[in-house]
């Protein structure tokens, strides 16, 4: 009897370990968002990627809605492809001086929409070269 008890909350155990893993998720790429937005997952999708840049290392891209309450900006993915995402939030502070860019959402028809923002911004105690 005490070894059935035993197995059964181990069997239990197991059972809770397998259904949150599968929950977990992990940073896909734009190409693989879009798969798994074809096999029936349409939310909570992790994304990692740059804001697009210009020559000149300027963020472009970035349209805000005339009352500011949402905005649209365009991602470069790991493997180098740009996609338009929209948030229907205001920009987060220090938005384009983000490294790198976490979006959390899912794919709608051919955009991105994103329901959270991350993001990795330069620390303010990295060494400076100042020239004199």
């Amino acid at each position: 009897m005490k070894y059935a008890l035993g197995i059964g909350i181990i069997a239990v155990a197991i059972v809770v370990v397998i259904s949150t893993a599968s929950d977990v998720s992990s940073y896909v790429t734009f190409q693989e968002a879009k798969v798994m937005a074809q096999n029936g997952k349409d939310a909570d999708i992790h994304v990692v990627g740059e804001l697009k840049k210009d020559d000149n290392g300027e963020v472009v891209g970035i349209e805000k809605s005339d009352d500011l309450l949402s905005f649209s900006f365009v991602m470069v993915d790991a493997n180098g492809m740009e996609q338009k995402v929209y948030y229907n939030e205001p920009m987060p502070q220090d938005f384009i001086k983000s490294e790198q860019v976490v979006i959390i959402g899912s794919y709608v028809d051919q955009y991105f929409v994103a329901d959270q923002i991350l993001l990795k911004c330069p620390s303010k105690y990295q060494e400076e070269t100042i020239e004199v």
